[in-house]
């Protein structure tokens, strides 16, 4: 039997990247309601660190969604973490830096304060009851052995899934199988798998790394998404359903992705 793999959307929050895209607070409610009804398993509903008006809005889908687990993006900064607790969301995200080019070049910082603060960050979360996830931003630029040792810590913490990022778009299939397999060998830890579309290939690399073990795969309607975009929810859906039988329940994805390609006027 294969084993199952979850989407998790992320339109409302990295697909609001998408350029020349705004979201009103009642599109983000309506998408979400589409995404909760057609069996998402999670939705990543936002950033709570942009205002008051995310908040209201996430907070208004918690209230609305009858299945999806919805998350809310934090950056590694208990601040963050204290207003997404506002919303009262079922997953706490918090994406940490792992790639030294954005440790040691972009933050000015060392693999020390990364390990101090994400400890601070993972149990500020958890002792407040939240289920956690982490996302290694950079992923496919970093050092395998420090993520390792990172994926370690967090399931010793009682984290059970972290989020592989390829954040700028670099990745290539070979690649992307070869990061997840060892990750997962390595850990055992849950591995989520986020593609970025810069050199045309988020739904080829997604398609990999969920061959190579990634339980739970990241997408967005049509495709939006920060720069070149992310994975492609469809295109994703049914290459895993259709044609690689990936382990991905097969549900009308063509009549969501239209609906709220309609409804975001994409």
């Amino acid at each position: 039997m294969k084993p199952v793999r979850h989407i998790v959307d992320t339109t409302l929050r990295d697909g609001e990247q998408s350029p020349g895209l705004v979201m009103t607070p009642r599109q983000k409610l309506d998408a979400a309601r589409i995404l909760d009804a057609a069996g998402i398993y999670q939705i990543e509903a936002g950033i709570p660190a942009v205002g008051s008006v995310e908040i209201d809005t996430i907070s208004a889908i918690m209230d609305s969604r009858k299945n999806a687990r919805i998350s809310a993006w934090n950056r590694l900064r208990l601040e963050d973490l204290r207003l997404s607790v506002s919303c009262r969301p079922d997953i706490l995200h918090i994406s940490t830096p792992v790639s030294y080019v954005l440790i040691y070049t972009k933050l000015k910082k060392n693999k020390s304060w990364v390990i101090k603060n994400l400890s601070a960050c993972v149990e500020f979360a958890l002792e407040r009851g939240f289920d956690v996830t982490v996302g290694f931003e950079d992923a496919s630029r970093a050092d395998i052995t420090f993520m390792v040792t990172l994926a370690q810590l967090l399931r010793e913490k009682g984290v059970g899934r972290i989020r592989f990022a390829d954040t700028v778009g670099v990745l290539s299939p070979s690649g992307a199988f070869q990061a997840v397999k060892e990750l997962i060998v390595a850990t055992g830890i849950d591995v989520e798998f986020h593609a970025h579309n810069d050199l045309g290939m988020a739904v080829a690399n997604t398609l990999t790394g969920a061959a190579a073990g990634a339980a739970f795969i990241d997408t967005t309607i049509r495709g939006i998404g920060e720069r070149a975009g992310n994975c492609d929810y469809f295109k994703f859906v049914h290459a895993a359903a259709d044609v690689y039988d990936l382990g991905i329940s097969k549900f009308d994805a063509f009549v969501v992705e239209e609906k709220i390609a309609s409804l975001l006027s994409l």
